[in-house]
């Protein structure tokens, strides 16, 4: 590969130099494949949304489209990710990842396609399925842009990698993906894309975050042990609900005085649940938290120091040794934080611009700390350079009110997000394989 100054200079030509017929003639083409493929296939997908590792349905209708276009495609991996190769001769490898699963809400959009689909989840509740998080948006941009990099295979050289992702909802697919041997069985990429659908920013404006893109997620489940005792009578007994209070309040201290305030994060407690009768000092409170950051040394302070309070708070309010609480971190619910590579985001900003005129990028501060567990295939032991970025899909005059991601309320606009996504898309991949030759 160049150096990444290189390809910086050349995304600045690219800007510059590129033909208006072919920004032209790319665009043109997506119009006509969303007027006579996309947007039926992205109803599809909206009207039948799986859960996740549930995805077998969705899987096998994205690995039969990408498959018509001359793609080698495998399914089953990680559970039920796709992968699809193409080798086009010599060159870099180039990743685009889409997710595939849909979530436990019962849709109340109003939409004329709205959802009304039911399927067991993994714990064997039959719940409501819908696409509240815009997935159907994502793999219905990546069958478009399998189709036009394989009809511009004569423009590009290198190996192209596209990946149907489960399980993004629950932060472990991907995870699942490489653990089935998704860099060893296939080509490993030097770079990685993906795109996520937002009803927070206008529909088709592209935001590219040239550092950090998501945060970290943990879920961390703490047991807290007491000894059970009448309600009047509470010096009989230790009380875990007191326990449970008074580790709630004390892990609000972490972020504000144990982590640098130029730091972000947050440790929320999100379910508690302890005792069975107004009277009744019980044994056991058991609580649910998450825990997020955007870097990867203050994951551990904040991870590290809910240890240390839980114990800490026991051993002052006498809990036994043989009872202290127990902490679990999720094995399978936790992700770093999604850091795009500073040099490489901002050659796909130019080549996005380039393509579809400066107009179309927008920068927006970051609201809340959303996670992502792309963030898997760019770790820094990897070595592969990520670029995950943002396409708008709401209205302008409709952003402020738009209902938010996870709502049974959300919504799209499916045409300006598909088409926009597909675009940005093509001309990411296509100047990744140019300056990198």
């Amino acid at each position: 590969m160049k150096p990444m100054t290189s390809l910086l200079f050349g995304a600045s030509a690219l800007l510059l130099t590129l033909p208006a017929h072919a920004q032209s003639d790319l665009r043109a083409s997506i119009d006509a494949d969303y007027d006579q493929n996309l947007e039926a296939l992205f109803t599809h997908f909206h009207e039948n949304p799986e859960l996740s590792h549930r995805e077998f349905k969705t899987a096998e209708r994205l690995a039969e489209e990408i498959r018509a276009f001359g793609y080698d495609v495998t399914e089953g991996v990680g559970g039920t990710g796709v992968v699809a190769v193409m080798e086009n001769g010599e060159g870099p490898t180039v990743m685009i990842r889409a997710d595939m699963d849909g979530l436990p809400i019962k849709e109340n959009s109003g939409l004329s396609y709205q959802s009304t689909a039911t399927q067991e989840d993994i714990d064997g509740e039959v719940k409501p399925v819908m696409h509240a998080c815009g997935h159907d948006v994502h793999i219905t941009a990546l069958v478009g842009t399998a189709r036009q990099m394989a009809e511009r295979k004569d423009a590009w050289s290198g190996t192209l990698v596209l990946i149907g992702q489960p399980a993004e909802e629950r932060i472990s697919g991907a995870r699942d993906m490489l653990q089935d041997g998704l860099y060893e069985r296939f080509p490993k990429p030097d770079y990685a894309m993906a795109l996520h659908v937002s009803a927070q920013t206008p529909s088709g404006r592209i935001e590219v975050p040239l550092g950090i893109r998501a945060s970290s997620a943990d879920s961390v489940d703490i047991i807290v042990h007491g000894v059970g005792a009448h309600g009047a009578s509470p010096h009989k007994g230790v009380d875990p609900v007191l326990v449970a209070s008074q580790i709630v309040v004390s892990l609000q201290s972490v972020v504000s005085r144990t982590i640098n305030p130029q730091d972000a994060g947050v440790i929320t407690v999100g379910a508690i649940h302890g005792g069975t009768k107004h009277n009744i000092i019980g044994d056991r409170v058991e609580m649910q938290l998450t825990v997020r950051s955007n870097d990867f040394e203050v994951r551990e302070q904040l991870l590290d120091a809910i240890d240390r309070v839980t114990e800490g708070v026991a051993i002052s309010l006498g809990v036994p040794e043989d009872l202290m609480p127990e902490v679990v971190r999720s094995p399978t619910e936790t992700t770093p934080p999604t850091i795009n590579d500073r040099e490489t985001a901002q050659f796909v900003r130019e080549a996005i611009a380039a393509q579809m005129g400066e107009g179309v990028l927008i920068d927006k501060p970051r609201e809340g700390m959303g996670a992502e567990d792309f963030a898997y295939f760019v770790t820094p032991d990897t070595g592969v350079k990520g670029v995950y970025f943002n396409v708008g899909g709401t209205p302008a005059d409709e952003v402020a009110d738009a209902p938010s991601h996870h709502s049974p309320f959300f919504k799209i606009e499916p045409e300006p997000s598909i088409k926009a996504g597909v675009e940005a898309m093509t001309a990411a991949a296509m100047a990744l394989f140019a300056g990198a030759e």
